[in-house]
């Protein structure tokens, strides 16, 4: 039988969720005995878009059996998913549901899947851990992903529809990386009227936004002020086992919210596609859940 080759696109190199991501599938690659090619795009969809432009018009000796990427853009790059179509090439979408699959499904022969985490219960997880630690409310400070990426505006969505309607939200504005979450927090600390007492937890989209944002405040120079910022709560997302989930126990976060990768299960369905010839699901779900569990905290 063909080895099969699969295009893997992630967004950054930059994320420790991202990162698991690559491992994760790595590991399933060499289980399933394929050939698995991963690019980033850092952050660019103009460079995603001709990353996966150029193997779908690759020789077709080079050209890959499927393409599965965690999408920079919400348009989800039509155009290139077409041109994929056309050349024969399945493809798989992670974190996005655009509408052109149900569209390129109704004529294509080509194997195309979406899969995702439900990111509007994310935030509605993230709104509940809240109303938990802070049960006689109080502001926060969100650490938002980049708003032009559909995942961190379901989050926020999700998380606005939870919370509780004594707790009132600042947003500031992240990258996903533990740098942007330090260098959102210590913008913050600029502001004359940036005062501890005043801000009753910091929850960010994402584990290592939070670990930077707490590393800013215990930069605080006032011991007392620093003090007080570092005995809030800190909550985020992401909530892998060597970061997030290890981060909780040893009492750097309050809370996370376990999002289980799912690059693994794409290829796994991908495979099972292409070597039995016919579609999966047009979309398939996968639960978050809250770590520690909404009743421990």
């Amino acid at each position: 039988m063909k080895r099969l080759r699969i295009l893997l696109g992630l967004i950054t190199s930059d994320n420790d969720y991202q990162r698991e991501q690559a491992a994760q599938a790595e590991t399933t690659a060499r289980a399933l005995g394929l050939d698995l090619h991963i690019v980033y795009a850092e952050g660019d969809a103009v460079v995603q878009s001709q990353q996966l432009l150029d193997a779908v018009q690759a020789p077709s000796e080079n050209r890959p059996d499927g393409i599965i990427f965690d999408p920079v853009s919400a348009t989800g790059l039509p155009h290139v998913a077409r041109a994929a179509i056309a050349a024969g090439v399945g493809w798989g979408i992670i974190d996005l549901r655009p509408s052109y699959l149900a569209e390129l499904r109704s004529s294509a022969s080509a194997v195309v899947f979406g899969i995702g985490s439900d990111q509007v219960e994310v935030g509605r997880i993230q709104g509940r851990q809240l109303a938990k630690l802070l049960p006689q409310g109080g502001s926060v400070l969100v650490i938002q992903g980049p708003s032009d990426i559909v995942t961190a505006r379901e989050r926020m969505q999700g998380l606005q529809e939870a919370k509780a309607a004594n707790v009132s939200l600042r947003i500031l504005k992240g990258k996903w990386s533990k740098e942007s979450g330090h260098h959102a927090a210590a913008g913050y600390l600029t502001l004359p009227t940036a005062r501890a007492g005043d801000i009753h937890a910091i929850a960010a989209q994402t584990d290592v936004m939070a670990l930077g944002a707490r590393q800013a405040f215990e930069e605080v120079a006032n011991r007392v002020e620093r003090e007080k910022w570092l005995t809030l709560p800190f909550l985020g997302c992401d909530g892998l086992p060597g970061t997030g989930q290890a981060w909780v126990r040893s009492g750097q976060l309050a809370a996370t919210i376990v999002i289980p990768p799912n690059a693994p299960q794409a290829i796994h369905t991908m495979v099972g596609a292409l070597t039995g010839r016919q579609q999966p699901a047009e979309y398939i779900v996968t639960a978050p859940k809250s770590y520690p569990e909404l009743s421990l905290l």
